[in-house]
Formats: structure tokens, C-alpha cells, sequence
């Protein structure tokens, strides 16, 4: 690849607009259900497969889980996506916020990440 397509696509990278919200890893088998606030939902799922499936992911209930039923033996899902305007302005505050409330309407759910 040349080094102008690369700087076109690097560009592109960071420019892009990211899904922003509330995920949830939620275990088919036992019903647990773990929630996270992400400012990059693709990105994150990514990243907490390849934790998981490696077994370095540092909530061990939600690991041993994993390494118990697998992949397949979990629902991943958007419970909410944000909307938002301005790329530049952080919103990790108010994703927060918002799985805090998830968190508050099932007080069985536990966070993704400590």
C-alpha cells in the first residue's frame, strides 16, 4: 500500500463517527447480564472478545462465564445508542450516567468494566 492511500485511510479512521452507548454481554445460560458504556461500540465488542476469548479480561465472573459457555452461549446487544451531535465534546460522563440507570432498573446487571 502507499504511503498516500495509507494517510487516506488513517484520516478516514480517525474521522469516522463512532455508535456510542450502552452494551450488554448478557449469559443465555444463567441470565447474568453485564453492562458497559462505550464511546465506541464496534471497537469495544472487538476488544472484550479478543479478552475474553484470550482469558484476560479482568471481570472474572463475566470470564468465567465466557470460558464456560462461550461466544455462543452469550447475547451481545446495544440496549441503547446515543445521540449525539459534536465528535469533539466527551460523553463519557453521560454514557455513564445512562448505565448507571440501566444499572438502577436491574439491580441484577453488573458493570462490564470496574
Amino acid at each position: 500500500m502507499d504511503m498516500k492511500r495509507k494517510k487516506e485511510l488513517l484520516s478516514e479512521y480517525r474521522n469516522r463517527r463512532t455508535q456510542m452507548g450502552i452494551l450488554s454481554y448478557r449469559c443465555i445460560a444463567t441470565g447474568e447480564s453485564f453492562l458497559g458504556a462505550s464511546t465506541d461500540i464496534h471497537a469495544d465488542i472487538n476488544s472484550l472478545n479478543m479478552k475474553l476469548t484470550s482469558g484476560y479480561h479482568p471481570n472474572r465472573q463475566l470470564l468465567s462465564l465466557w470460558k464456560e459457555y462461550g461466544k455462543d452461549g452469550f447475547e451481545i446487544s446495544v440496549i441503547e445508542e446515543l445521540e449525539y451531535k459534536d465528535g469533539e465534546e466527551d460523553y463519557k460522563e453521560k454514557l455513564e450516567a445512562l448505565r448507571e440507570e440501566y444499572l438502577e432498573k436491574d439491580p441484577t446487571s453488573k458493570k462490564i468494566w470496574k
